[in-house]
């Protein structure tokens, strides 16, 4: 995905309500340092220095989805226990919906103890129930799904094997997001892919997807025959294989399969990357993102994930950023309106004095630099609104503009003047102008005050226009008459 498009993809984020199924857990983690031998037995000696207690399991799913902006639920079982209060209060601060937890004294809330020292696991201490949840527990979450699944865009099941995702709800939970049309992205545990049946694209890693259909994966054609055969055997419509650092697999109906690269980077603990392959996954769907595409981001995002020690979230900035690195930074000053309205108020609350301008720049000469350049003094950033093709065509005619608007704004973005380009496709840039509020409006000297489109609105909450006159003789047409002249007759 390019990264505007990744950009606007997290600016809807807010309008995604997903539905995280699955096996909450905590995970604690003590940090020390281990310098000494103990002498009751030959093991280290860990002197802890910080605790950290945070949402492991589904609940990392859960987290991921808060973090890229998502509105999130969650639906499981917990213990009557310590563990489990925890776990809802924590949800609760977050603001994700507890409504579908069910609490069973009966039960241990599951907690993971991790020692670590100098950024290195020294040993895992796990305290749980893995019994199935029963018959009672099972139909409370069904009850849930049927009275509130009709918000949600995406369902996300995240299987630890730890007894919540029993056959019997698994089973209900797909069979009714199937009715609705609605994708459920599935993080797989165990070797009988056949509970997920009917699942939209499972996402096991290359060990699991190895156990679950009893081929080793060794070269290419092993991995294809392992897709294909768990393509079948779940009735999936998509398989993603995360095959760590050679990337992704995509397998989709029909034999077509895509692969996706890694990125160079250091890791320090894979811990929770399913969780945020899941999370990430999930959300571009439920956006309307393709698999392919969706495959990719979050590639970038496991990518950013495995750099961080223990179960962490990835941010929206940190993907965006991770797509720039990958494909260039060319585009990253070029933005949709819904993204750089977000970026604009933040600029703003920090102080900056925002300057708007707009126009075809078909052709960019040097009048043009001079204009951009004495627009960027009248404040601490400039944003360009750019005319579309289209809008280029209704004004000036059906053979301009000579060059596309997506040239036309990577070369204005290479420009040190200019901060920010956004394309907009109506006649005028009055829409640009009422989202984003700039302090300063500039038009060229050849209009007039009672002439500049905006012109009121800026007034409106105390800003300014200021015209800035062109280098004379220094125009496209100029430009244009002067290459028909000297080879038109060629």
């Amino acid at each position: 995905m390019e990264r505007k498009s990744v950009e606007s993809l997290f600016a809807h984020a807010g309008t995604i309500n997903a539905l995280v199924i699955g096996d909450l857990m905590l995970d604690q983690y003590l940090w020390g340092k281990a310098e000494r031998i103990s002498p009751e037995a030959p093991v280290q000696v860990v002197d802890v220095t910080r605790e950290e207690i945070r949402i492991g399991g589904a609940g990392n799913v859960a987290n991921n989805l808060v973090a890229l902006g998502c509105r999130v639920s969650v639906a499981s079982v917990v213990g009557g226990d310590e563990n489990g209060t925890i776990l809802l209060h924590a949800f609760s601060g977050k603001g994700i919906d507890v409504t579908g937890i069910v609490e069973d004294p009966s039960r241990t809330t599951s907690r993971k103890t991790r020692v670590l020292a100098a950024n290195q696991q020294i040993v895992r201490i796990d305290r749980e129930s893995r019994d199935e949840i029963g018959p009672d527990n099972e139909q409370r979450i069904i009850d849930y799904l049927n009275a509130h699944g009709g918000r949600f865009n995406v369902i996300l099941v995240s299987d630890y094997l730890k007894g919540v995702l029993t056959p019997t709800l698994l089973a209900e939970v797909i069979t009714y997001a199937r009715r609705r049309e609605i994708p459920v992205v599935v993080d797989p545990k165990g070797s009988d892919y056949t509970k997920y049946r009917g699942a939209t694209v499972l996402t096991p890693n290359r060990k699991e997807a190895e156990t679950a259909s009893g081929i080793a994966i060794r070269d290419e054609e092993s991995l294809c025959r392992a897709g294909e055969r768990l393509l079948e055997t779940a009735d999936l419509t998509a398989l993603v294989i995360t095959r760590s650092e050679e990337g992704m697999s995509l397998f989709l109906r029909g034999g077509q399969v895509v692969h996706i690269p890694t990125y160079a980077r250091e890791v320090f603990d894979v811990t929770g990357a399913g969780d945020t392959v899941l999370a990430v996954l999930g959300m571009a769907l439920a956006g309307g993102v393709g698999f392919a595409d969706g495959a990719r981001l979050a590639n970038v995002a496991a990518g950013v994930a495995v750099g961080k020690v223990g179960t962490s979230t990835v941010s929206p900035a940190e993907i965006v950023g991770s797509v720039g690195f990958q494909h260039g930074e060319g585009d990253a000053k070029v933005k949709n309106l819904d993204a750089l309205a977000v970026i604009i108020a933040a600029e703003k609350a920090r102080g900056k004095q925002v300057v708007f301008t707009n126009g075809c720049f078909d052709l960019l000469h040097v009048g043009h630099v001079k204009y951009l350049q004495k627009a960027r003094g009248f404040g601490d950033l400039l944003v360009l609104g750019l005319n579309s093709d289209a809008s280029i065509r209704r004004l000036k005619g059906e053979k301009r503009p000579l060059i596309g608007q997506e040239e036309r704004a990577h070369i204005l973005a290479a420009l040190d003047c200019v901060d920010y380009v956004v394309v907009f496709d109506e006649d005028t840039p009055l829409t640009l102008i009422e989202t984003l509020r700039p302090a300063v409006l500039v038009k060229g000297g050849d209009y007039t005050l009672d002439g500049v489109v905006g012109r009121e609105v800026v007034e409106s909450y105390g800003g300014r226009v200021e015209l800035v006159a062109f280098v004379d003789g220094r125009s496209t047409t100029n430009i244009i008459e002067k290459i028909l002249k000297a080879y038109g007759e060629e």
